[in-house]
């Protein structure tokens, strides 16, 4: 089973379907593998990742229109997935599909990545695309997924607007915090109830948040690209305080069954995502050690280390190929080194690239943060636009044996 994702993709794309030149596969069903190779086998191929699926949506939220309808309205198509993750799929799509149009033949080969499950970890997408690509003996000059994107007024104290390309992903874990005390009627209750210790443990956290690491991760090179740009960074504000440390959401909290019944347990779920200078094991350190109640038991319910960084100096390939793609499109925008606050099936990659990034130019203005995952999510036609330009762009200009320089004309689209 293919899938309805590959039938429309047939419909939209057919020259991308109907090339010799390109090669297609289906991976674990719904995902989707394409091969185009170069003329110069001397040089590394690389690749472009992207997830067909999105999270659930439901018009009864607050949705100015049915949310897969991509309805457009003012300019705007609005839709599940339009900037997480539908818009990145069908950029690099329609990008190749116009390059094969018009006869173009890479000289550096490439992949094209689609994972069905991103949004559930991307345990069967990405994870068997990668044995596929293990399987062939695979090594990738650098890997460009999804991620951070152009910031355009977001950042607190930033003026212009800034494309942050992730070097780096946060790490993850979520850790149960749980009590267990005697059960007993609401009428008789104890001095302490099972509900009372976890609420205080959960308080505690909460009023001492891992401490800064600035300096000690990628970050401090995001901020110093941007320092001339930036009038006020705020410890206080969420948009800045994520890069800083590594954040704790209590995302959980579940206990009792019966309005006159004194629980006997009380669980808390907790979501962190972990800063590049510190590690799953060091975290659990420091809830153990904030809690300080060993009537609070902790259970590590999944996890991972943050992601190694990716090279970004003058003599990486890959950075500076993304770099020079988006000076030429956006002369006015200040490129930066950044690091992912979220994960991406590119985590899956590792062993098959060193360098790893994560960024599409999709422009995130004021308001448009609330709309991931949130209602009324959209995308501007002029944007997408720019996407499939910058997709476009970015294929040809790999094609170089050297590094590029720093920007010139790019190409007609």
């Amino acid at each position: 089973f293919l899938g309805p994702s590959k039938s429309l993709l047939l419909i939209v794309f057919p020259t991308v379907f109907s090339s010799h030149l390109v090669q297609h596969e289906v991976v674990a069903n719904y995902s989707h593998l394409f091969w185009v190779p170069g003329s110069d086998l001397a040089l590394v191929p690389y690749m472009l990742l992207a997830h067909i699926d999105v999270v659930p949506a439901d018009e009864n939220d607050g949705w100015e229109v049915s949310p897969f309808s991509a309805k457009e309205i003012d300019g705007f198509i609005y839709g599940r997935g339009t900037i997480d993750n539908k818009q990145s799929v069908m950029g690099i799509l329609q990008a190749l599909e116009y390059l094969l149009i018009r006869g173009y033949s890479p000289q550096r080969g490439f992949f094209i990545g689609l994972g069905h499950d991103e949004e559930v970890g991307g345990l069967q997408g990405a994870m068997n695309i990668v044995k596929v690509l293990k399987r062939k003996g695979v090594q990738l000059a650098f890997i460009l997924d999804e991620g951070l994107a152009v910031l355009d007024g977001v950042i607190s104290g930033l003026q212009g607007p800034a494309a942050l390309i992730g070097i780096s992903e946060k790490g993850q874990a979520t850790v149960k915090l749980s009590v267990f005390k005697a059960p007993g009627h609401s009428s008789m209750p104890p001095r302490e109830s099972s509900i009372g210790i976890l609420a205080g443990a959960v308080k505690r956290l909460e009023d001492n948040p891992m401490p800064i690491l600035f300096g000690e991760g990628p970050e401090r090179r995001t901020f110093e690209h941007l320092a001339h740009r930036v009038m006020l960074l705020m410890e206080r504000s969420p948009d800045t305080n994520a890069f800083l440390r590594t954040t704790t959401a209590v995302t959980m909290f579940n206990s009792g069954v019966k309005v006159n019944v004194l629980p006997s347990l009380a669980e808390a779920y907790v979501n962190l995502r972990i800063h590049p200078a510190q590690t799953v094991e060091e975290v659990l350190e420091f809830i153990q050690s904030t809690v300080g109640d060993e009537r609070v038991k902790m259970e590590l319910v999944n996890g991972f280390d943050p992601l190694p960084v990716s090279s970004y100096d003058e003599t990486s390939f890959g950075f500076q190929t993304i770099k020079k793609t988006l000076l030429d499109q956006f002369p006015q925008v200040t490129v930066a080194p950044g690091v992912c606050i979220g994960n991406t099936d590119s985590r899956h990659y590792t062993d098959l690239a060193k360098d790893i990034y994560r960024f599409a130019p999709t422009w995130i203005r004021p308001g448009d943060t609330q709309r991931f995952h949130g209602i009324n999510e959209r995308i501007s036609k002029k944007n997408y636009e720019e996407l499939v330009v910058f997709y476009f762009n970015l294929i040809q200009n790999c094609d170089i044996k050297e590094l590029p320089s720093p920007h010139s004309a790019g190409h007609e689209l």
